[in-house]
């Protein structure tokens, strides 16, 4: 979750929502990363999620993650739900909740959803302060700006 932390700074100085992913294998090697790059990309699928699924999915050569580990430093929407699903992850770690569009469990709960045909290990609060005072400090910042 620490290279996670680092790669959603390194989003928020580039002017993203800093939410950073990495996606650990079987053996706990890290096989691949994503940090959001919405703006700079000018894709509205380039979520940190997203990106990190499709770099571990290239590093393994299949579609299907299911030894893997997602961490990610805030609650993944219902886009990235869904692609966490599908990719069959076996594992979503992830720092906070995210109240307004949050897919795991705060808003709406895809994993566990009669739709979903994958079922999810999912744990979420890791380093929950830390990933909450970087959303909470760029937010901030970012109204600052605005005045």
């Amino acid at each position: 979750m620490n290279h996670a932390l680092e790669l959603a700074q390194v989003a928020g100085d580039a002017g993203e929502i800093p939410v950073g992913a990495v996606i650990i294998d079987a053996a706990g090697n890290l096989i691949a990363t994503g940090e959001n790059r919405k703006e700079r990309d000018k894709d509205p699928t380039a979520h940190a999620e997203i990106i990190a699924i499709r770099a571990a999915t290239k590093t393994l050569q299949s579609w299907r993650l299911d030894q893997c580990t997602l961490y990610v430093t805030l609650e993944p929407c219902p886009m990235c739900a869904g692609a966490i699903v599908h990719a069959r992850l076996q594992t979503l770690v992830y720092g906070v909740d995210d109240t307004k569009t949050g897919a795991i469990r705060t808003v709406i709960n895809i994993p566990s959803s009669p739709a979903s045909n994958h079922r999810l290990q999912v744990v979420g609060g890791i380093l929950e302060s830390a990933c909450r005072h970087q959303l909470q400090t760029w937010f901030a910042a970012k109204r600052q700006q605005k005045k």
